[in-house]
């Protein structure tokens, strides 16, 4: 038997595909491998062809470009074994499902894509395998159907879009060197440089100048420096700063105003760009809004992002997704296999409230 093409659907890009007798097993009711990897953690689904979840587990981060890609790889495979395990699936080396879709984290340049692509396949989970950015899986989990463009701001700041005929939109999203500016983490440190310049006469006035140590409980920005560069507060809790920052901004300090204010300005930046790519700037389209960030519905971002999307896409839709990304790297994996508008709405209804 030839290999199996992928089916038609919405990513672009080289497919890899298995042949065999499991192919034959396979093809009566495909299953897809759903895998969305992030920075922190990762979730994997296994979905039947009617959009039921069979298994599902979840596990660590996906961080190849610090541990690499062979253990990067081995980390999701123990996930997706406990996915598996509870789905009833065997693990017998034959592959788990039709087709895997995998929407990952460092997974920005093209030549990462077909890396990850590779090593993912090589698992033999799938008789066909998919991978993206994992932007494409909180793009899709936005919207009916795959068309639209995403803004994730979580630790970082990423956006994507896509069309139903394949085309799609995107940035390499590797921090300041690809232009990038923005995200919780961004927004942690640049809170705390402006706060100690106005706590040592460099710069303006701010109140977060004793907001951010008060977080802490400490009494000034001179004790929480050295607390973060001594490890008395670990790395780690400096997002909480994120919080403190936009509390600030809507009590009115205007420092604290002017960096949310910017974070606007780079949101609508990222989507007006990827809409106009796609021809959709002045179509009814979806921006979907997702990441840690904006999924907590700051009113001050939130209108700030709605009132310039307003004058660059004024029929632009935006729409804050909160549902697991799981659910779009799903969905974009029944696209593929071509399952039924009931599949995917049955799906939905499995991932409503979460």
């Amino acid at each position: 038997m030839g290999p199996l093409k992928s089916p038609a659907g919405p990513a672009p890009g080289p497919r890899h595909d298995s042949t065999g007798q499991a192919l034959v097993n396979r093809l009566t009711s495909p299953l897809v491998l759903a895998i969305d990897a992030g920075n922190s953690k990762t979730d994997v689904a296994i979905v039947a062809a009617d959009g039921s979840v069979l298994g599902a587990a979840r596990g660590g981060g996906f961080n190849p470009p610090v541990v690499g890609t062979e253990t990067a790889v081995a980390g999701l495979a123990r996930i997706v074994e406990r996915a598996a395990a509870e789905a009833g699936l065997p693990l017998d080396g034959s592959p788990l499902a039709g087709h895997v879709s995998a929407c990952l984290a460092n997974c920005d340049l093209p030549v990462e894509e077909q890396q990850l692509e590779i090593a993912v396949h090589d698992r033999g989970w799938g008789l066909s395998t998919h991978v993206a950015n994992d932007t494409f899986a909180v793009l899709r989990a936005g919207v009916d159907e795959p068309r639209g463009v995403a803004v994730v701001c979580g630790a970082g700041i990423n956006c994507v879009g896509m069309l139903p005929d394949g085309r799609t939109a995107r940035f390499p999203a590797i921090g300041r060197i690809s232009g990038d500016w923005g995200g919780g983490a961004f927004l942690a440190e640049e809170a705390l440089w402006w706060a100690a310049r106005a706590e040592d006469g460099r710069g303006g006035p701010t109140a977060l100048a004793t907001a951010l140590p008060e977080h802490f409980g400490l009494t000034s920005m001179y004790a929480l420096i050295g607390a973060l560069h001594l490890g008395q507060v670990p790395p780690s809790r400096k997002h909480e700063l994120t919080s403190v920052l936009f509390s600030t901004a809507e009590s009115g300090d205007p420092v604290a105003r002017a960096i949310v204010d910017r974070q606007a300005d780079e949101i609508v930046a990222m989507a007006t760009v990827a809409l106009t790519r796609l021809d959709l700037l002045h179509d009814e389209a979806e921006v979907v809004l997702g990441g840690g960030v904006l999924a907590a519905r700051r009113p001050l971002l939130l209108n700030g992002i709605a009132e310039r999307l307003a004058v660059r896409a004024p029929k632009a839709v935006i729409r804050v997704v909160t549902a697991p990304p799981v659910l779009g790297a799903a969905l974009l994996g029944l696209d593929r296999t071509g399952a039924p508008a009931e599949a995917h709405a049955r799906l939905r209804a499995h991932y409503a409230g979460s």
